[in-house]
């Protein structure tokens, strides 16, 4: 796969965490296959995650192909891009393509992205994990990597403004291999990676060099401000009720 667009991508990418002065820490990078398919599950807590995932593979010198939502490829911006690099466009209307594609690249050998929340956690602890991950690693004979961000959701996410203030701590963190196959039961499979994930977020979360009582991005389960998993949930469900309603009336 010729990739013109990615590296140059990476490049300024590195240079504006340079910009910034990030603070970025990665862990488990030994993780990552140098040669080989691997799918690598991320945990979603903000819009610059596609970002910070794909980095946690530079030091393998992988470039990461995500599964993203259709409407980026369409957009005048990021659609150049977004195909440049070869990601995969997902339609929640017609998923069966974009996961052939995600079997085919995996199987060709290339690490493919996913988020198994699906969408952006506002509480910023796990979401419900779709079994679609799982069943893909199975179906391609690839291994899962679960992977772990922390920090981002203070630079970009939902019902807050962005902040690229600079200076700020990022964690990466990447577990070890995670094997399924076709035996598997796909949501027992999907618990066990949960639990891993959900342990390695608080081994971030509790690491994390500042922990501000009633920060709006720290959890409320460690003291922040965050909304709990279930006032979460009910703001999830008015979005998308907005969404279907503002669809109605167009």
């Amino acid at each position: 796969m010729r990739d013109l667009v990615y590296p140059p991508v990476i490049g300024f990418a590195k240079t504006a965490f340079l910009a910034l002065d990030l603070k970025i820490r990665r862990t488990g990078t030994e993780h990552v296959p140098h040669t080989g398919g691997a799918l690598i599950a991320i945990n979603h807590i903000s819009y610059v995650d596609f970002i910070l995932g794909g980095y946690g593979a530079v030091p393998a010198k992988r470039l990461v192909r995500f599964m993203a939502k259709e409407v980026l490829f369409r957009n005048r911006y990021s659609g150049p891009l977004m195909r440049g690099m070869h990601h995969i466009p997902v339609d929640r209307e017609a998923g069966a393509a974009s996961y052939r594609t995600a079997v085919d690249y995996l199987r060709a050998g290339e690490l493919v992205g996913v988020f198994p929340e699906a969408t952006i956690s506002r509480s910023f602890e796990l979401k419900e994990f779709k079994s679609g991950t799982v069943r893909l690693a199975a179906e391609a004979g690839v291994p899962v990597l679960p992977m772990i961000l922390w920090g981002t959701q203070r630079m970009f996410t939902k019902d807050h403004p962005r902040d690229f203030t600079r200076h700020r701590p990022i964690s990466i963190s990447i577990g070890a291999p995670l094997t399924v196959t076709p035996d598997d039961d796909p949501a027992e499979a999907t618990t066990r990676l949960r639990s891993t994930m959900a342990g390695m977020l608080d081994e971030s979360i509790r690491g994390y060099p500042e922990q501000p009582q009633g920060a709006w991005w720290l959890p409320a389960a460690y003291g922040g401000g965050a909304p709990t998993p279930e006032e979460a949930e009910r703001l999830d469900r008015e979005e998308l009720e907005r969404r279907a309603e503002r669809r109605r009336s167009s």
